[in-house]
C-alpha cells in the first residue's frame, strides 16, 4: 500500500484524505489542531509536518497562510527536515506566487521538488470527487503524481511553470466572486417577483445565464441555507486583493470584480461571517433600489477601483 502525506488536514484536506483512503492509499496527516476526525476516517496520525514527510514520497500540504506555509516547510519541525531526493510536495492553498517560490530553492537543495498546486472546488464538490487540481512547475514530477491526484480528484490540469497553477486560480476566484454576487441579485429579484423560484432556478441553471455558482447557491438562497457553509465570503476577500495585485502587475482593469468587492464589505458587518456565501442574499435583500444605483458622474473618468482617478 503507497504512502500519501497530506499537512494541514482542514477543510479541503479532509475530504482530500478521505477519497485517498477510500482509493487505497494510506494517508498520514498532520494538523495543529486535533487528528481525531482524520483517525476515524482511517488516516495515520503524524506528530509534525517532518514526521509526514519521513513517511511519505509525496506529500501534499493546504495551508492557511503565509507563516503555516513557511513554518510547514522550513519551521523546526518542517518538512524540510526530511527532504529527500525525488520527494515531491505540492501546496495547494492559495498564495501570492513569490510566497510559494521562496519554498522551491530549500527544498531543491535536498533533492526535492516542489510543486504549485491548487484547488477548484468547494469542500462537498472536493468530497463527492468533483474537484479539479491545477498543477504547475516540474513537469516530470507533476506528470508523476497525475495518478494519486485521479485518486480523489475529478481531473487534473497541468498549466507548465511554477505559479501557472497559482494564477488561473485567481482568475477562476474572480468569476466565484462576481457570480456569487450576481446570483444573490437575481434570486432577491427573483423572490419578491411572484415566480415560481424552484421552476426558475431549474430553468436558469440549465439555460444560458447558468453558472456553477449558480447551481449550487440559488437552492441554498431560496431556502435561506446558510451552513454548513462551503466557503465564505471573508475567504474570498482574501483572494479579491491577490486578484487586484495580479491584475496591476499585468495592466488589466477589473471594474466588476471591485464592484463585487463594495456588496462585499457589509458582509462581515451584518453579522454573516461565519454563514455561507448563499447569505449575499442578506447583503443585497437589505439594499435600497435607490442606493444600489451609483452609476459614475458624467465626463469623469474612473480607475479600476471604480474611484474618480
Amino acid at each position: 500500500m503507497d504512502t500519501i502525506g497530506f499537512v494541514g488536514v482542514g477543510k479541503i484536506g479532509m475530504p482530500i484524505s478521505a477519497n485517498l483512503i477510500k482509493s487505497g492509499y494510506r494517508v498520514v496527516g498532520y494538523r495543529r489542531g486535533s487528528l481525531a476526525e482524520f483517525e476515524k476516517i482511517g488516516g495515520v496520525p503524524a506528530r509534525s509536518p517532518a514526521d509526514v514527510g519521513e513517511q511519505a514520497d509525496i506529500v501534499f500540504s493546504c495551508l492557511p497562510s503565509d507563516e503555516a506555509l513557511e513554518d510547514v516547510v522550513q519551521g523546526p519541525n518542517g518538512l524540510l527536515k526530511a527532504a529527500r531526493p525525488g520527494q515531491i510536495v505540492v501546496e495547494l492553498g492559495s498564495y501570492p506566487v513569490p510566497v510559494k517560490k521562496r519554498q522551491i530553492a530549500p527544498l531543491a537543495q535536498k533533492g526535492a521538488v516542489f510543486i504549485d498546486g491548487e484547488v477548484s472546488g468547494t469542500p462537498g464538490m472536493v468530497s463527492a470527487r468533483k474537484g479539479v487540481i491545477y498543477l504547475a512547475g516540474d513537469a516530470q514530477a507533476c506528470k508523476k503524481i497525475e495518478p494519486v491526484v485521479a485518486g480523489f480528484a475529478d481531473s487534473c490540469i497541468y498549466f507548465g511553470p511554477f505559479g501557472a497553477a497559482s494564477r488561473v486560480k485567481l482568475i477562476n476566484n474572480l468569476l466565484v466572486s462576481i457570480n456569487i454576487a450576481a446570483t444573490a441579485e437575481a434570486m432577491a429579484l427573483g423572490l419578491k417577483s411572484g415566480v415560481d423560484v424552484d421552476l426558475m432556478i431549474k430553468a436558469i441553471a440549465s439555460g444560458s445565464g447558468g453558472s456553477t455558482q449558480f447551481a449550487i447557491r440559488a437552492p441554498w438562497m431560496a431556502e435561506r441555507r446558510f451552513k454548513p457553509l462551503q466557503g465564505t465570503i471573508p475567504g474570498l476577500q482574501h483572494y479579491i486583493e491577490m486578484v487586484g495585485e495580479f491584475a496591476d502587475s499585468v495592466g488589466v482593469a477589473t471594474p466588476l470584480l471591485y464592484r463585487t468587492a463594495e456588496q462585499f464589505d457589509p458582509f462581515v458587518a451584518m453579522g454573516l461571517a461565519d454563514c455561507d456565501g448563499a447569505a449575499m442574499i442578506d447583503v443585497i435583500g437589505s439594499l435600497s433600489r435607490e442606493k444600489s444605483q451609483r452609476p459614475a458622474p458624467q465626463g469623469k473618468e474612473t480607475n479600476q477601483k471604480g474611484e474618480s482617478a
